[in-house]
């Protein structure tokens, strides 16, 4: 049986949030704020649609916000554990689960060279119309009251591992690696011999002290390892391999 190893992207894969990242295609580097204070909390996703309306306003090319989009850092050691998972796709399946888009994840991975080793990315769709103006949709719609209205990530993993089943592919053992507060839902649906693992003094691993503090609270099962480099997760994953 393989591993599923289920990466957020913002914070994780790279060490930065890619929708704030964009923002330096503006000449000021800066958003009015107009459009800064028209956020609405677990509305990101209708934000960004209008972060890249005021883009294409202002006259920023497809071209350059990719070649932006493809300086962000990515998190020390997360190259070389996406490397290995690409060289070990007999063993390993690797999915994404981000609140970002479909441009930006796929431009940031293919610049690296590493779209290879994720199967599936589950994100918002964006695509850029005949204006050239960027355009972000909601991946779904749900009615979880923890999530952002446009992303479960739990129903996603939830949906993904039993449409997995129906194909006759099951998991030795799952890893989610994530960082934010919208990873904590997703962490329910794992089981005791899965491993949940929150980048150090990050959102997720203080929600997780909590839960873990909570005495008769059955809704974690799984085992928490925290990491701040992607060594500690290559160290994590090669060990579960050799079990």
């Amino acid at each position: 049986m393989k591993i599923l190893m289920v990466f957020d992207f913002d914070h994780t894969v790279v060490d930065d949030n890619s929708d704030t990242w964009v923002i330096r295609c503006l000449p000021s580097q800066t958003l009015p704020d107009s459009v800064k204070n028209s956020y609405r909390k677990g509305r990101w996703t209708e934000f960004m649609g209008r972060v890249m309306s005021y883009m294409g306003d202002q006259e920023v090319s497809p071209d350059r916000v990719r070649s932006v989009m493809e300086t962000i850092p990515f998190t020390p050691g997360m190259t070389d554990v996406l490397t290995f998972i690409s060289e070990n796709k007999s063993s390993i399946d690797c999915i994404v689960i981000s609140d970002s888009n479909t441009l930006f994840i796929d431009w940031i991975l293919q610049a690296a060279g590493l779209q290879a080793a994720i199967d599936q990315i589950f994100t918002n769709p964006a695509k850029f119309n005949e204006s050239g103006y960027m355009e972000v949709q909601s991946y779904h719609s749900h009615d979880c009251d923890r999530c952002p209205i446009n992303l479960c990530k739990k129903k996603v993993l939830e949906l993904y591992l039993s449409q997995q089943s129906d194909r006759g592919v099951g998991y030795k053992q799952i890893f989610y690696v994530g960082d934010g507060g919208n990873d904590l839902c997703p962490t329910s649906c794992l089981r005791g011999h899965d491993v949940v693992m929150p980048r150090k003094g990050y959102t997720l691993e203080k929600l997780l002290a909590k839960l873990e503090g909570q005495e008769g609270d059955a809704s974690l099962k799984s085992g928490v390892i925290a990491w701040s480099s992607g060594t500690e997760i290559l160290q994590e994953l090669k060990t579960s391999m050799q079990s």
